[in-house]
């Protein structure tokens, strides 16, 4: 008989997983369409209960999204211009069920080259906050998602939350997405840009693109060029195709490589117009 537990207390969970051979379940919008027609013998943690891992709160120098926190939160919570690339992606993210079930860190720990928060986090600078039993660390985002469905995660370990520093300026963000419909689709190419800005240039620029590596990934290289730029309608023409030399897109049943990488130029084009 499957063993279920469901924790009040972070503690006792963490103990829970010490003992090993647990799934953990959060919003369960990939664990129950993973199992279609299987039946469900998973010995199961449900970490639903640990309020210490649902909502936002802003400390001194970040703010912290629980792991458990919805993506529904998300687009519901008053927070900075900084945070539109992270309520865009929100809103990508499957129906109204899904966003009021699916958790942002479901989405991080199930580390699809496709999923529709990480490019956003990523341009966020985001880092995950991880706990065992006796011990805690927090990781680069970009250092936590390994693979395809591949992460950091070590036995015994759980995410409790995710991280995102306060820019050091004035910053706004934006999120686009292109798939082969407008809604409930897996993404082709999706773009996630933060710009920081003071006296009209650009201090800093994050960017990342998903669905067009085996992981999304930054682009250092253009982040670069676009430092100190005015901020206005000929910043996007400063996007140049080797600027996306960090990108190893594939060619599958929603599109070719070729048209992967033409889409995300374009993409990031139309999301820099957009902030000027």
């Amino acid at each position: 008989m499957p063993a279920y537990a469901r924790p009040t207390r972070i503690e006792d969970a963490l103990t829970i997983l010490a003992r090993g051979g647990r799934t953990i379940l959060a919003g369960g919008t990939d664990y129950y369409p993973a199992r279609v027609g299987k039946p469900l013998d998973d010995d199961v943690l449900d970490v639903t209960a640990l309020r210490e891992l649902r909502g936002i709160s802003e400390h001194a120098d970040h703010w912290r999204i629980g792991a458990t926190t919805s993506w529904t939160e998300v687009i519901e919570a008053t927070l900075p211009p900084l945070f539109d690339c992270l309520k865009l992606a929100a809103r990508e993210v499957g129906g109204l069920q899904i966003q009021n079930s699916g958790t942002v860190a479901g989405n991080v720990c199930n580390a699809s080259p496709a999923a529709d928060g990480v490019p956003a986090l990523l341009a966020l600078d985001a880092s995950i906050e991880i706990a065992s039993s006796g011990t805690t660390r927090v990781l680069p985002l970009d250092r936590f998602i390994l693979g395809p469905r591949k992460t950091a995660l070590r036995a015994g370990e759980l995410v409790t939350g995710v991280r995102v520093p306060k820019p050091k300026h004035e910053a706004k963000s934006d999120f686009l997405k292109l798939g082969a419909r407008r809604y409930l689709v897996i993404s082709i190419a999706m773009v996630a840009t933060v710009l920081e800005v003071q006296d009209g240039k650009v201090r800093a620029a994050r960017i990342a693109v998903g669905s067009c590596s085996p992981v999304a990934r930054r682009l250092p290289a253009l982040e670069q060029a676009l430092n100190g730029k005015p901020l206005d309608r000929c910043l996007s023409a400063c996007v140049r195709p080797e600027h996306l030399a960090a990108l190893s897109p594939i060619d599958d049943v929603r599109g070719s490589a070729a048209y992967r990488s033409d889409a995300a130029l374009t993409l990031i084009r139309r999301s820099l117009d957009r902030l000027a």
